[in-house]
């Protein structure tokens, strides 16, 4: 369980860089107009994973690099589009008749949303444990944003379009997990790049005006981190966790954006944050305890993903690839049944 474990890190360390990047963002606010910063952050994502991939090309760190492929792309245009370009949309101008403060409470409808489809649409796995856990999750992002919560929704227009935001979003992440067996990187840039120019070129249809390039590298550098990188990370989580679990431990980055508001912004902690903190250590020990085990059966099948020998892959291997303890080939795998403690990753999405 190893690979399980780490994949849990890269989930929580997600959140932290996306829930970090929220007060940050709202320093640059100010200066910049939403959608055009959500087009900056996109951006700065976007050409600084392209630099990176760059860096690793110059180095010759590309042999165990899974390509996308086919219907791939299908499934990452329609991520994009949910999640890049449909849901910012939809952020913006219901904040134009709710506060931050209410949107920050409808924001929690995300995680919710992605679990659900998750499990209905996707059919992944879904336990008492696990559920408790994501729902204590949940309740702790609730009690961050309503110790902030005003009377400020002006009509029912703006938590709808929020709600829908929070949809696109939950598209966004179980489409992305059928392409999760591919290079994180590529997946993330291409979102950026394709997602921050389509944006950008709303903001300035819409009127926005470019801001000062000491503001824009602020903005893209924020966006690097905690967008970049940040799905970089959550790409490979949802690789080895699945989506709902992935969404769950996700769903602690405004635990995180409060940390560092406290830090940044000289607030204090209130009782509220205090619970919410420990609701969501709650949760995510829950999750971590998860014992999941059964005897199930996997079909053959054939594809391409980095990997190393264990007990899914015992393949033979053909001319010019070595059985490196990483590598990247496409390979098959024969129709087995076995009992052994498993996540819902890209070998496990079986019925229960």
């Amino acid at each position: 369980m190893r690979k399980e474990r780490n994949a849990i890190g890269y989930a929580l360390l997600s959140a932290a860089l996306f829930g970090a990047s929220t007060p940050l963002a709202k320093l640059l606010l100010g200066e910049i107009t939403p959608l055009l910063l959500a087009a900056v952050l996109y951006l700065g994502s976007g050409f600084g994973l392209l630099g990176w991939l760059g860096l690793r090309r110059v180095f010759g760190r590309t042999e165990s690099i899974s390509r996308l492929a086919g219907s791939d792309y299908l499934w990452l245009g329609g991520a994009i589009a949910a999640g890049g370009v449909v849901a910012p949309v939809l952020l913006v101008f219901g904040l134009l008749k709710t506060t931050g403060a209410a949107a920050s409470l409808l924001l929690n409808l995300e995680p919710v949303l992605t679990a659900a489809i998750a499990w209905v649409v996707f059919r992944e796995n879904v336990d008492r444990r696990v559920f408790v856990g994501m729902i204590v999750i949940v309740v702790g992002g609730v009690l961050l944003s309503w110790q902030e919560m005003p009377q400020g929704v002006n009509s029912a227009s703006g938590p709808l379009l929020i709600a829908a935001a929070c949809l696109a979003w939950a598209i966004d992440n179980n489409l992305t997990r059928r392409v999760s067996g591919g290079d994180a990187v590529t997946i993330a840039c291409l979102k950026g790049l394709i997602a921050g120019s389509i944006n950008l070129s709303l903001a300035l249809e819409l009127g926005a005006s470019l801001p000062p390039a000491s503001m824009l590298a602020s903005a893209g550098l924020v966006g690097l981190l905690g967008y970049g990188i940040s799905l970089v990370l959550f790409i490979i989580a949802l690789r080895h966790l699945g989506t709902a679990r992935t969404g769950a431990y996700f769903a602690v980055a405004p635990f995180f954006g409060a940390l560092l508001a406290l830090v940044v912004l000289n607030e204090q902690p209130t009782v509220f944050f205090w619970i919410a903190t420990a609701l969501m250590g709650l949760g995510v020990w829950l999750h971590v305890s998860e014992k999941h085990e059964h005897r199930h059966t996997h079909e053959e099948i054939e594809h391409t993903h980095e990997h190393e020998h264990d007990e899914h892959h015992q393949h033979t291997h053909g001319a010019g690839i070595t059985a490196a303890r990483r590598h990247t080939h496409t390979h098959g795998h024969e129709r087995l049944r076995h009992l052994h403690p498993h996540y819902p990753d890209i070998h496990h999405r079986h019925s229960h």
